[in-house]
């Protein structure tokens, strides 16, 4: 099979969807591997070393896009990239596509089979593929919370752990999920007082034995919600929904509640934000202001730590993409219930029932299709 691997180009997004050692793999395997000149520069990785690892080098990405069987990708296919994508081709790449119609429509209407990271599943209902970001994610969101506290951004002026005899500044966290638990852990380390709400008993049992003693687990509901908000001065959004929008679980008029200066950073932005107000923001320019609060929407949080997050992302990625290389996208979704899952849209077919019910759309059943 020709895999290709094109620079990333929406903005401020230095990851790349392959390393030379994974390079190497396939063409080791018999593939040949189409590299666009300085798809890995921003991860730290070299021209040289993809050329060391057998990879082609290409100067422009309609050499990948027009050679490749499969090109694996970080994020989801923008404008100038759809009319690159061509009928039976298969891209391998986080869609999110319940966050945008237009990327939907486009993707149907090109006949390429589209697998997203995001709804590959394993029985036990993790998303294995989208572990090691949300992993970043968490912990970015704290990070960037704490920062935009500072009074210079904007902020409250709030030292996120507080110091001997001044009190920690408060979070919130919605949603004990992945991208929850790893928040909660960095937001309790940095000493500040957390409060996480998530749906799930089980889940918040859970939480209780692995996270620390200044994490606070609340019941999520509307009531709880309302209260907390009015504490918090960082809020960070966490719900995921797998492949399907998130819901505004926080309110335009909820904002009135909360302390001037405050931060929301809604990691669900990749799925439509469960926060009213949030809209995407790039790395370039992060933050915007609604009703004195500072919101945090950054759709790729994990490119701005591209070297962490490509090592991750491809740790759990490769595996996948070897099978699909090695037995074609048909065989390959016939032996892994869990990449079968994957299937988003098919050669002009929404599969993916979250996502056609999202936008209306009539939905196939994937197991006529491989």
């Amino acid at each position: 099979m020709i895999v290709g691997v094109p620079r990333e180009i929406k903005t401020a997004e230095n990851r790349v969807a392959l390393v030379p050692a994974g390079v190497e793999s396939l063409v080791g395997d018999g593939h040949s591997v189409l590299v666009e000149q300085g798809a890995g520069i921003g991860s730290g990785f070299a021209d040289e070393a993809y050329r060391a690892a057998g990879a082609t080098l290409v100067p422009k990405p309609a050499d990948v896009w027009a050679k490749a069987e499969m090109v694996v990708k970080v994020k989801e296919p923008i404008d100038p990239e759809w009319p690159c994508m061509r009928k039976g081709q298969v891209v391998f790449t986080y869609f999110h596509f319940a966050a945008s119609e237009p990327l939907t429509r486009a993707v149907i209407k090109s006949g390429i089979v589209a697998i997203a990271y995001e709804t590959v599943q394993l029985a036990s209902g993790e998303l294995p593929l989208l572990t090691p970001m949300s992993e970043v994610a968490g912990r970015m969101a704290v990070q960037e919370g704490a920062k935009y506290l500072e009074k210079v951004y904007g902020g409250s002026g709030i030292l996120l752990g507080g110091v001997p005899g001044v009190l920690p500044a408060e979070v919130l966290i919605i949603g004990g999920g992945v991208v929850g638990a790893n928040a909660a852990k960095m937001a309790a380390g940095l000493g500040a007082r957390v409060t996480l709400l998530d749906l799930s008993l089980d889940r918040l049992r859970y939480l209780a034995d692995v996270l620390p003693s200044n994490v606070d687990l609340l019941y999520s509901n509307r009531h709880n919600l309302v209260e907390q908000l009015q504490r918090a001065d960082l809020v960070i959004g966490a719900v995921l929904l797998p492949g399907a929008k998130a819901p505004k679980l926080v309110r335009r008029d909820d904002l009135k509640l909360m302390k001037p200066g405050s931060v929301i950073v809604d990691v669900a932005v990749d799925q439509g934000g469960c926060i009213e107000t949030s809209k995407p923001t790039t790395h370039e320019n992060p933050v915007y202001i609604v009703d004195g609060i500072i919101h945090y929407a950054v759709a790729n949080m994990p490119g701005g730590v591209p070297r962490t997050s490509t090592l991750g992302l491809t740790n759990a990625t490769f595996p996948y993409a070897k099978r699909l290389a090695r037995s074609g996208w048909k065989q390959a979704c016939k032996d892994d219930p869990a990449l079968f899952l994957g299937l988003n849209v098919v050669e002009g077919k929404v599969v993916y029932p979250a996502v056609a019910e999202t936008f209306g759309l009539p939905s196939a059943d994937p197991r006529t299709l491989v």
